[in-house]
């Protein structure tokens, strides 16, 4: 593991995702963790606060006495939560105040076409799907259904650093962010919202496909 200026039980929970979604851990196993320390390369204190971290996102769950294992993934439970994202993203995007939106739409448009680099890896993705969520819907000022947005989008991160990890991933994300801001630029609300719709659904269908592939596998 490299060194950056990251807490190092973050730097731990992106490789053991990292692991996970290489099919190097055992999901229907509990997590030995003497065994994952050693092979992360950390003593057991970081990797148990990498655990605790990942189980807070949903990723693992824990029990009294059996320890950590990682949560069970399904295409419904994937399908519900997208389903509720896409109206809540498409409700804050609509409450925002148009003179918002169009203070931000060079900086969204400039930030999709920045982050098209190849071969980075998921967390740098993640994160920059985020902020770049968050600067769309910044100017929404409705606390608690920002929150819910929030909460939601752990449950899809969870599929995400599952199953996806890859610059096509990427690039076909950013094209979709692309699109979004074009509208916002342009004073397209309602294009704008249809291109977010359109921008979680694909998202959703290519976790749903390599999800297909990843039970197909386990079988």
């Amino acid at each position: 593991m490299g060194i950056e200026r990251r807490p190092l039980r973050e730097q731990v929970k992106d490789e053991i995702l990292e692991l996970l979604g290489q099919g190097r851990l055992d999901t229907g196993e509990p997590i030995n963790e003497i065994q994952l320390a050693e092979e992360v390369g950390v003593s057991r204190t970081p990797l148990r606060e990498a655990l605790i971290s990942l189980e807070r996102e949903g990723i693992i769950t824990s029990e009294r006495g059996k320890g950590f294992r990682f949560a069970p993934i399904g295409a419904r439970e994937l399908r519900d939560v997208t389903a509720i994202l896409i109206s809540l993203e498409s409700l804050a995007l609509e409450l925002s105040p148009p003179e918002h939106l169009a203070g931000i739409a060079p900086k969204l448009l400039e930030e999709a076409r920045a982050f098209s680099a190849p071969q980075a890896p998921h967390g740098t993705i993640e994160r920059y799907d985020d902020a770049w969520h968050d600067l769309l819907l910044s100017g929404c000022r409705n606390t608690r259904l920002m929150d819910m947005i929030n909460s939601l989008k752990l449950t899809v991160h969870r599929y995400e650093r599952v199953l996806i990890a890859d610059e096509e991933i990427l690039q076909r994300a950013a094209e979709e962010h692309e699109l979004i801001a074009q509208h916002l630029l342009d004073g397209r609300l309602e294009d704008a919202v249809a291109a977010l719709k359109a921008n979680w659904t694909s998202g959703m269908n290519r976790i749903l496909e390599r999800l297909e592939n990843h039970e197909e596998r386990e079988v």
